[in-house]
């Protein structure tokens, strides 16, 4: 019997000999995922520094990598506005409920459409689809907020977005890629019902997608405005990016209509317009910046699985 030749690489040591091809492979990766990274860090590192940097010097494209002339007159500014702490503590109280109803409708959902004895899973399933293409529209769905008293009501902003069909799909294809229908056949013979089931079986082994809908969701809450521009009157209900949106348009609308004869004071409030318009995209990002970090390690793995599976 002829001995089986194995090729393995030669080592130094602890130390693995890597070929002149390898180093090459992985210095030209480096490089790329380099140049992405600097494609996507760049705007937001610029944003940041113009939003400390004299604004002149900013529209002249003086600054690049570092402030020229710092200044904080557009936090200042911007912070001058009282209802900005009111429209912050909304959007953080809509942000937490929003998403709290949103991840428990959708890992839910996601669940009972994964398992196979589920009756009419198909046909649920395409009605759920079916409304990802088409809706009613903004006008009946006005309507029917008015219908239901939910005009100027912190509920009139969350409910009508708890359920997302495609973050539903994410987590179905999750939960089928990576829930074995022999543990749930087993917990049930144990004598566990399917609701028990979903909290002590499946919902311990899943804090990869949970984590996933999380991010996904609160992304959306934080940003969300359009519905509460339409069902929203009252400005104590105002989420923040409403206020940023209503601050930026009065005061570039400020800057643009003033007359010839006070042409100083006219540069003065584009210079403050353009340094608040800056400082706003700044304030509004930052939180969803500090969270990210807490929930990536999660995140690639949730997604991934529920990409490929299902």
């Amino acid at each position: 019997m002829s001995a089986q030749v194995k090729a393995t690489p030669a080592k130094h040591g602890n130390k693995v000999h890597r070929s002149r091809g390898d180093m090459i492979f992985d210095t030209v990766n480096v490089i790329i995922v380099g140049i992405f990274l600097f494609i996507v860090i760049y705007p937001l590192y610029w944003t940041l520094v113009a939003s400390f940097s004299d604004p002149n010097a900013v529209n002249r494209g003086d600054v690049s990598f570092w402030p020229v002339g710092v200044t904080f007159s557009g936090y200042n500014r911007l912070f001058q506005y009282t209802q900005i702490w009111r429209s912050y503590l909304n959007t953080i109280v809509y942000t937490i409920l929003g998403t709290v109803l949103n991840v428990a409708v959708t890992v839910a959902g996601g669940y009972a459409l994964s398992r196979p004895n589920l009756p009419l899973r198909g046909i649920i399933m395409k009605l759920l689809i079916f409304t990802m293409f088409f809706n009613g529209g903004i006008i009946p769905l006005y309507r029917l907020i008015g219908d239901m008293n939910l005009l100027n009501n912190m509920w009139g902003l969350i409910l009508p977005t708890t359920l997302s069909v495609y973050n539903m799909t994410i987590a179905r294809a999750f939960f089928q890629g990576s829930i074995p229908d022999g543990i749930v056949e087993a917990a049930q013979i144990d004598g566990c019902s399917n609701i028990g089931t979903f909290f002590r079986i499946v919902l311990p082994v899943s804090p990869a997608i949970i984590s996933v809908m999380c991010l996904f969701h609160v992304v959306f809450r934080w940003n969300e405005y359009f519905n509460a521009m339409m069902f929203f009157t009252d400005v104590d209900l105002y989420p923040l990016q409403l206020v940023l949106r209503d601050i930026l348009i009065n005061n570039t609308m400020t800057s643009q209509s003033g007359s010839g004869s006070d042409a100083q004071a006219i540069v003065e409030m584009r210079r403050q317009a353009q340094l608040i318009k800056y400082s706003s995209i700044v304030v509004s990002t930052v939180p969803m910046l500090i969270l990210y970090p807490f929930l990536q390690k999660y995140f690639v793995k949730g997604i991934m699985v529920g990409s490929l599976k299902g």
